[in-house]
């Protein structure tokens, strides 16, 4: 099964790249694949407390990815699979896609802020050539009509 595999951060933008993907997968019988990283500089401490704010970083990812699966589950017919990694987010993102075969298209969200689409879709839109699949950019400010009347 293909899936489209979405970045869960903190930012705004994630939003309108989650409801993307999970229409995207509920209109051609593809799977959604949430990825999500953790950035090693919050682990730069003594190791017992490095394993409590993994530990803690874990639970905050599973409990949003939860918002989003049963939204994705309810209203989609969608039931999303969650990848913890964690290092620098783009080599991660890098190594997901090329590890999972069945993993068909990125979807990111962008920014519509003054300073850019943010940098993940900056870094990534630089890799585009060399990966083996495409990326789907999703306009931050997008609707969610619009966005339901283009997926």
């Amino acid at each position: 099964m293909r899936k489209f595999m979405v970045v869960l951060d903190d930012t705004r933008e994630c939003l309108n790249a989650m409801r993307f993907a999970a229409l995207r997968a509920s209109h051609t019988g593809g799977g959604v694949q949430i990825l999500s990283i953790i950035p090693p500089e919050e682990f730069q401490h003594w190791m017992g407390v490095a394993d409590l704010m993994r530990a803690e970083a874990r639970e905050r990812i599973e409990a949003h990815f939860e918002v989003f699966a049963k939204w994705m589950r309810d209203k989609q017919g969608v039931n999303p699979e969650l990848v913890i990694r964690e290092g620098d987010p783009v080599a991660e993102i890098l190594s997901q896609v090329r590890e999972d075969p069945e993993v068909g298209v990125l979807v990111l969200g962008a920014s519509h802020e003054k300073n850019g689409p943010g940098p993940l879709v900056t870094a990534l839109t630089r890799s585009s050539g060399t990966l083996p699949i495409p990326i789907t950019i999703v306009p931050g400010d997008m609707s969610k009509e619009r966005l339901e009347s283009i997926s």
